[in-house]
């Protein structure tokens, strides 16, 4: 699945310690501390990683991604060929009860993979300290620390890859739902705008039903003072008797606006039906698809939307289809469904436990290894590697064009 250097360099770490004393003088308690001495802290950077995975995975919520979770760990494993790995899967009810089962599964050298959400991993670095190593499929970043990973998909690097390949000519507009990814999207983008050579000159947001998605058209595309220009010069001609005037007031009749929109693409970070809508209503307000191009996020990477002549040449950050239709089809030939598109994270998680496993690679090896930014690993969806313990993809750009998106950077 991926080659990679390994520097094995296990330690043994001191700490400092206070050790304290009570002594009760004239019926008050008196705490006396002692001076620092170097105690030692159970240390597990020398545990050799177990063979025997954890999945943690939520029981009532997202059934539809938890079950084809299971499954596609299930048919990593057969496509794989691994036979020296076992995976147990749980599914915890509440905090309390995932609380539960870390604890009574957290041996030195225990590999879980999940949990799922945030909300859920938020208290997992206090087992850190048991020599454990968790691979969390949660989107929120701050929590990637010490023993805790997180393998998903993050539009940072969607961002930053569109953004690398922008000429120094792009300007660009931004135009997002009023959701958690929309506003997830709009808090990133000006660091990454900065660090390239394309400028953002307008931003504006619309909400989930839509109701105020016209105005929003409007307002970042100036299109009520554009809309005022054509008419003044329409009257202007109008006035006129010549017949350049009479043939310039015949060009124009046909068009709502005049002159063109002041960016040369428009960033549409939405993921549901909506695009579907959005993409046509902004060729109604003259923001044509031919003079501004079209871009989205990896979310975008949905055949559905691939068909839409609204979105025709527009672009996208993300890897061939190829890469990932062969495990597709035999999700589908073994489960009778289609399975959710981020299935694709199992495949390249189960290689990465498999390497460890198979490599008999000790719990601090495996940070070495993870925590090298120079080392990259072949994956379905691209190469990666792990940065401040949040994995990082080196992505393509794709193009949409007549039903299919293909790789032109």
């Amino acid at each position: 699945m991926f080659t990679v250097i390994i520097s094995c360099a296990p330690q043994n770490y001191l700490i400092d310690k206070k050790i304290a004393k009570e002594k009760t003088i004239n019926n008050e308690i008196i705490v006396i501390e002692n001076k620092e001495q170097n105690i030692n802290k159970p240390e597990f950077s020398n545990t050799k990683m177990l063979n025997e995975i954890e999945i943690i995975l939520p029981k009532y919520d997202n059934q539809k991604l938890i079950k084809d979770f299971i499954n596609a760990f299930e048919l990593s494993l057969y496509k794989k060929n691994i036979k020296d790995i076992k995976l147990n899967i749980n599914l915890y009810e509440n905090n309390e009860n995932l609380s539960n089962i870390i604890l009574e599964k957290s041996l030195p050298g225990k590999i879980f993979l999940g949990p799922l959400t945030s909300s859920d991993i938020k208290d997992l670095k206090s087992y850190c300290s048991n020599g454990v190593l968790f691979f969390s499929f949660a989107s929120e970043r701050k929590f990637a620390e010490d023993c805790i990973y997180l393998v998903n998909f993050f539009p940072e690097d969607d961002l930053k890859t569109l953004f690398n390949n922008l000429d120094s000519s792009s300007k660009v507009a931004l135009l997002y739902p009023e959701n958690n990814y929309g506003y997830y999207i709009n808090s990133i983008i000006d660091p990454i705008v900065t660090q390239s050579d394309s400028i953002l000159i307008n931003r504006a947001s619309y909400k989930q039903d839509l109701s105020n998605a016209r105005d929003a058209i409007k307002e970042l595309s100036n299109y009520e003072l554009r809309k005022y220009e054509l008419e003044r010069q329409k009257k202007i001609l109008r006035i006129k008797d010549d017949a350049i005037s009479k043939k310039a007031l015949k060009k124009i009749e046909k068009f709502e606006t005049t002159g063109v929109v002041d960016f040369t693409h428009l960033l549409l970070p939405e993921y549901s039906i909506r695009l579907l809508q959005i993409a046509p209503l902004l060729l109604f307000y003259d923001v044509d698809p031919k003079k501004v191009q079209f871009v989205g996020t990896g979310v975008w990477d949905n055949k559905v939307f691939f068909d839409e002549p609204a979105l025709q040449g527009s672009i996208f950050p993300g890897v061939s289809q190829n890469k990932r239709n062969w495990f597709f089809n035999d999700y589908f030939l073994n489960y009778n469904e289609e399975p959710t598109r981020t299935i694709t994270i199992t495949y390249d998680l189960i290689g990465i436990v498999s390497y460890i496993i198979n490599n008999n690679l000790y719990l601090n090896d495996v940070k070495e290894l993870l925590n090298d930014k120079q080392i990259t690993f072949e994956g379905m969806d691209g190469r990666f590697s792990f940065e401040n313990n949040v994995i990082s993809r080196e992505l393509n750009i794709l193009k949409i064009l007549n039903g299919d998106a293909i790789i032109v950077k």
